[in-house]
């Protein structure tokens, strides 16, 4: 149980958490915190959150949870303000999508007070943003990594463990580097597919007739280009090594792709397709 949940940033995943948590029976008291006094009213107004402060000082006070759950590039920094202000049996996640990172500025801006950073990354989301988005089953069903260290306290694992729990999500444990890794392949590889392909397209002189009669593939394909540009900025930086290494390999294998088709080799093209396809209808769950 969290007598007192502060969250710093809440959008979509903040306020999804807060919904859920509360929906669980898991948390008393929910605080926000952020840029945006306008949106943490709504927050308020919606109930997704008792109560906004106006520092950061005064929204961490007494919490025996902090949740930042701002872009990567501004976790550093609300760390670095933090860190003074921490009290004896808090503790401290993050949600970043990028753990490297993440992990580097919590050591740099907390000190001492590492220990008690449990880093966080929940493998759920839609493509729209904001605490309007929010909704208290957005975990349910879906995976959150946490990527300790050997210097992470046992205690503080457990907690933030128990906390994504209490949302019906699944948690898993793995290394920094596995997470950025695997997430630079099977996540930010698809957003820069999908944000590159729209934008190559609205450079065309036809391109409004290209988006009228653009099915239900392409929809589905490029939807997630409709997330928050400013995340997917701080994720590339953020893991460039990672994700360079695996947008070299598409361009790769789209090169292969490219001479297939060019010297007509259906067998081969057909070959890859089954491959895929069957990949496809073995790893991921089809809807519904």
């Amino acid at each position: 149980m969290i007598n007192k949940l502060a969250i710093i940033g809440v959008g979509l995943i903040g306020g999804s958490l807060a919904r859920a948590l509360r929906q669980s029976g898991h948390v008393g008291d929910v605080v926000g915190f952020g840029r945006s006094l306008g949106k943490l009213q709504t927050a308020v107004d919606l109930g997704v959150i008792d109560r906004v402060e106006v520092s950061l000082a005064a929204t961490v006070r007494g919490a025996d949870m902090v949740v930042v759950a701002v872009p990567v590039a501004t976790i550093k920094p609300i760390l670095s303000e933090l860190a003074p202000l921490m009290v004896d049996g808090a503790v401290v996640t993050d949600i970043g999508s990028v753990k490297g990172v993440v992990v580097q500025a919590a050591r740099e801006a907390l000190g001492a007070r590492y220990a008690v950073f449990v880093p966080g990354h929940p493998i759920a989301g839609t493509e729209h943003s904001g605490v309007v988005a929010s909704q208290a089953e957005l975990f349910q069903g879906h995976h959150v990594i946490l990527t300790p260290d050997n210097d992470t306290d046992p205690a503080a694992l457990a907690r933030v463990r128990a906390m994504w729990q209490a949302t019906g999500a699944d948690v898993l444990i793995m290394s920094v580097v596995q997470h950025d890794e695997i997430l630079a392949a099977c996540s930010h590889l698809p957003h820069m597919l999908a944000y590159a392909l729209v934008d190559m397209l609205v450079r065309r002189d036809d391109h409004k007739k290209t988006f009228d009669l653009a099915a239900g593939g392409f929809r589905d394909f490029t939807r997630i280009a409709s997330s928050d540009p400013v995340m997917w900025r701080d994720i590339c930086v953020g893991n460039s090594d990672a994700l360079v290494r695996v947008l070299q390999a598409y361009r790769d294998n789209l090169d292969v792709l490219i001479s297939a088709i060019v010297r007509g080799d259906a067998d081969w093209l057909e070959e890859t397709f089954n491959r895929a396809k069957r990949a496809r209808d073995e790893y991921i769950k089809r809807d519904g």
